[in-house]
């Protein structure tokens, strides 16, 4: 055995959006790369490495822990090296970047294991899960997939207002809004872009979303799906990822159930176990969420229960694993990711955070505080913390 190495790509979604082992992200998805490089030693498994790019990423946030029992236990590497991989997400881009770095072709997936995770990453899978779920109580959510702009303008005078998706697209990316009379030429062009490149466009009702959240599972690679917890997050107005809260399973499950009966919940999992285990199959192997939201219709409350398919780790369960390694029981608080758009505003952030939320550890746990889960100096954009009351 020679291993493991975490990797946290952020490009991973446009990449398969893009499918070409030539993608090159944009400079704001590779600052976030770099700056957020560290993170997978909050989840990743112990006595494991995680790939940085300068040895100075790990040194400025041990520094800056205040704690030093809490540090992540793991390794740092620059190389990419042959050993198994656990990236945040396969795609060709990272498949061919390992492939140039000579890693050996026994830790990667082949082609055709590559095209068939991107085919079950495409948002037309929603259909089949949603479609699974629909006998259980309680749950609303409808998706149908366009193969031209007549489909859409249908769709459209069917349901009135529509949320437009990309099939395959980034977090908050290839998402619009419209209503008959929103249609414009421009809106046009873009769905004419989305079909002449990845052959189809998702069109679906808009509902009064009350709240979001997911459940999140492992995959073992032989059809066995796996339960790890909840996830109960925001997002901002364009749909981009804001925060996740830090409670266990049993104060997320009792949120919910203000809503829905913690049977109805129970059932959805049950269920969505079953259509991912059919869907997945020995055709993946690593963490996935389901996004989900509460939504308020006539009658109540609904379930949404798939609204996307996470085919890769994400945040909700990064939140997960930081709320049970750092965060002491009796404690809740919030992880999030924070976007800085100039010189030392992120290190002006880090340091009022810090003097306003000094931090509280009982018991190898955080009580109360603040707590950087990446280093932050002048130069930083994109940081991950916690804060713990």
């Amino acid at each position: 055995m020679n291993g493991r190495i975490y990797c946290f790509n952020p490009a991973h979604d446009m990449a398969l959006a893009n499918n070409t082992p030539f993608y090159k992200a944009p400079d704001e998805i590779v600052r976030m790369a770099y700056d957020l490089a560290v993170l997978p030693g909050w989840y990743g498994r112990q006595n494991a490495k995680v790939k940085i790019d300068e040895p100075k990423q790990a040194e400025l946030l041990r520094s800056q822990t205040d704690c030093e029992e809490l540090f992540p236990d793991m390794e740092w590497t620059l190389k990419w090296e042959s050993c198994e991989y656990v990236p945040w997400g396969w795609d060709p881009s990272l498949l061919h970047t390992l492939r140039l770095a000579g890693v050996d072709e026994d830790f990667l997936l082949t082609d055709p294991q590559m095209e068939r995770i991107r085919c079950l990453s495409g948002r037309q899978q929603c259909i089949r899960i949603l479609e699974a779920l629909r006998p259980v109580p309680d749950v609303c959510g409808e998706a149908n997939v366009c193969r031209s702009v007549n489909e859409v303008r249908f769709c459209l005078s069917e349901m009135g207002e529509i949320m437009l998706k990309a099939p395959w697209s980034g977090s908050g990316r290839g998402l619009a809004k419209v209503s008959p009379s929103t249609w414009t030429p421009s809106l046009e062009g873009w769905v004419n872009r989305i079909l002449r490149t990845q052959g189809e466009i998702m069109a679906e009702p808009l509902y009064e979303k009350v709240c979001d959240f997911a459940m999140e599972f492992y995959a073992d690679g032989c059809g066995g799906i796996f339960f790890i917890g909840y996830s109960l997050f925001e997002t901002d107005s364009h749909g981009n990822y804001k925060e996740n809260k830090l409670h266990s399973d049993e104060q997320i499950g009792g949120i919910l159930s203000a809503y829905v009966s913690a049977d109805v919940l129970e059932r959805i999992k049950k269920e969505l176990t079953v259509a991912l285990s059919s869907l997945l199959g020995s055709d993946y192997k690593g963490c996935l969420g389901t996004d989900m939201m509460i939504c308020r219709l006539n009658d109540g409350f609904r379930v949404h229960p798939c609204v996307e398919i996470n085919l890769r780790m994400n945040m909700g369960i990064v939140a997960h694993e930081v709320n049970a390694r750092l965060v002491h029981p009796h404690s809740g608080g919030v992880f999030r990711i924070e976007y800085h758009s100039g010189p030392d505003e992120a290190l002006a952030a880090h340091h009022t955070l810090k003097e306003k939320c000094p931090l509280q550890v009982a018991d190898g746990k955080i009580l109360h505080g603040y707590f950087p889960l990446t280093g932050v100096d002048s130069d930083t954009r994109y940081r991950a913390y916690i804060l713990v009351e």
